[in-house]
């Protein structure tokens, strides 16, 4: 990132604070090169390790040998297991099943967020014994989680969801026995036990994204801290957090966007990658504390029924449901403090800072964030709705199914029809 981030005015006043809680985080340590400490971080915990990493990208890249060379060093023995796509009941319930008779002490995992879920839910189940489905939110046996987790150490490689630092890992596939015309499931194991005992960001583990990666990724995170930003369920402490996110991603992703089409020298996006880095861990902490949105209640549908990619469904949705949303609040809510949320973010993602000439009204602020997102979503190549093959004849299905814990903090109640507008609008 460039520049300065935004200096805001000291209040005039003692705000007002109600009562909040800040849910559990993850020790973080944050940085370049701190990939280096993963060994001696993990040695802390045993001497026992499964590594669950993606499919390639990492262990293809220039950091799984020195890991390795560390982890030897230090006196660990170690298991693999990569993870191709988002992760299945079948896998992590297997992959539980085979580690049960000689366990580890504590999972790594490294990679995006398919990757850190699948290690959350496998650290979640080892001890327990019980299979993923037995908790899964809405789809599962509505089994209470006993506990306890083994330790989980998160190393993401890329910047976007946040799951380093959440309590819930995202699970996609089918009942057994469920009918072919069935559709599949993309549900949450949560639970506070779940979170990460460490959060390693090496921001030089970024440098490999593609394109693609950096933009669904990007808005991933962006979503995020806006919807939390906006959510009914904001504190003080989700507040703090999320500026700080949308302060470092506004110019971040663009241009970290723009230098890998363009092909430059990683050494050339070492400000925007520390940045990202940071904004997604955000992200992460501020869903944890305040709830997510619309866009969320609609891209979980979306990726099982279509297969969009969350981020990039993240990209395509957000700025129709930032214009419902404002429009809505507008007519039902006028006095929504979330009114005046959206248009500080849409200060903070502009680079304006309150007063600024061309942000000066509230009114300025938001029809600023709506351009924005706009701008975003074009300027990263998102695809629309259309390209994944979704149709009008989809729209009550996926308005009926998008009625789950995001849109329950939504900063206002959307119809139905809301709904299907805006899945008309990406399209």
């Amino acid at each position: 990132m460039s520049g300065p981030l935004p200096q805001w005015p000291a209040a005039s006043g003692p705000l007002p604070v109600g009562p909040f809680g800040v849910s559990r985080l993850p020790r973080i340590v944050f940085g370049a090169g701190r990939i280096s400490e993963l060994s001696a971080i993990a040695a802390g915990y045993g001497r026992r390790v499964l590594l669950v990493t993606g499919g390639r990208s990492f262990r293809e890249g220039g950091a799984w040998t020195p890991l390795l060379e560390g982890m030897a060093s230090a006196g660990l023995a170690w298991d693999h297991l990569a993870v191709s796509g988002e992760p299945s009941p079948e896998l992590v319930d297997s992959a539980v099943a085979d580690r049960r008779r000689e366990p580890p002490d504590v999972v790594v995992g490294i990679g995006g967020g398919a990757a850190l879920d699948a290690a959350k839910a496998i650290a979640g189940l080892l001890r327990t014994g019980t299979s993923v489905l037995d908790h899964l939110e809405g789809v599962g046996r509505g089994l209470p989680y006993p506990g306890p987790a083994t330790p989980f150490i998160a190393v993401p490689t890329t910047a976007g969801t946040g799951s380093e630092a959440t309590r819930n890992a995202v699970i996609s596939g089918r009942l057994p026995g469920a009918a072919a015309d069935d559709p599949p499931f993309k549900k949450s194991f949560r639970d506070e036990r779940l979170v990460a005992a460490v959060a390693l960001l090496d921001p030089d583990l970024l440098a490999g994204c593609p394109p693609a990666v950096i933009a669904g990724d990007g808005m991933d995170a962006l979503t995020q801290l806006l919807e939390a930003f906006t959510s009914t369920g904001a504190s003080p402490f989700s507040d703090a957090v999320a500026r700080s996110g949308l302060a470092a991603i506004g110019a971040a992703l663009p241009a970290w966007h723009t230098a890998a089409l363009a092909g430059r020298a990683t050494s050339e996006t070492v400000p925007e990658r520390g940045a990202m880095a940071w904004a997604a861990l955000c992200s992460g902490i501020a869903l944890a504390n305040a709830g997510l949105g619309a866009v969320h209640g609609l891209v979980a549908p979306l990726g099982a029924r279509f297969g969009v990619h969350h981020g990039t469904g993240c990209g395509a949705l957000v700025a129709a449901v930032t214009r419902t949303n404002l429009a809505a609040l507008a007519e039902r809510a006028p006095g929504s403090p979330a009114l005046a949320r959206y248009a500080e973010a849409g200060r903070l993602l502009a680079g304006d800072p309150p007063g600024a000439p061309s942000l000066r009204t509230d009114d300025d602020a938001r029809t600023a964030l709506v351009a924005t997102l706009d701008g975003l979503t074009a300027a990263l190549r998102i695809p629309r709705l259309t390209a994944f093959g979704v149709n009008a004849d989809a729209f009550p299905a996926l308005v009926a199914e998008s009625r789950g814990s995001s849109m329950r903090t939504n900063p206002v109640v959307l119809t139905d029809e809301e709904v299907a507008a805006i899945l008309a609008a990406s399209r």
